[in-house]
């Protein structure tokens, strides 16, 4: 018996895929306005305080920056380190996974749309 096209499509349809793709875990990480730019900035600048940090990242409020910045702490890509001094000395960079996310962004830099 022969299995047609229509037949094989179909099969291929109803195949779940439990693995996700890595890309996609990647992108849904970096989904959201400004997460680039931030990783863009700390793997240029190395670590920073938030005050040079919003600086670099012309643009931005200091409330969605304290957003952004705790939403890739929580998917390891930034850390944070405090000092309990007044006021208070935060500092922020990437982590490892962080500088390998920057490497990929300054490859994509490099492609001509």
């Amino acid at each position: 018996m022969e299995t047609t096209q229509k037949e094989v499509l179909a099969s291929a349809d109803a195949v779940e895929i439990d693995m996700p793709c890595a890309a996609d875990t990647l992108l849904r990480k970096l989904w959201g306005q400004w997460k680039t730019h931030v990783i863009y900035v700390l793997g240029e600048q190395q670590a920073c305080r938030f005050g040079i940090l919003r600086r670099r990242v012309a643009g931005i409020s200091p409330k969605v920056l304290t957003t952004r910045l705790r939403e890739l702490e929580c998917d390891g890509l930034v850390w944070r380190e405090q000092e309990n001094t007044i006021p208070p000395k935060v500092t922020y960079g990437l982590t490892e996974t962080g500088f390998a996310v920057h490497a990929v962004l300054k490859g994509i830099e490099k492609i001509k749309v």
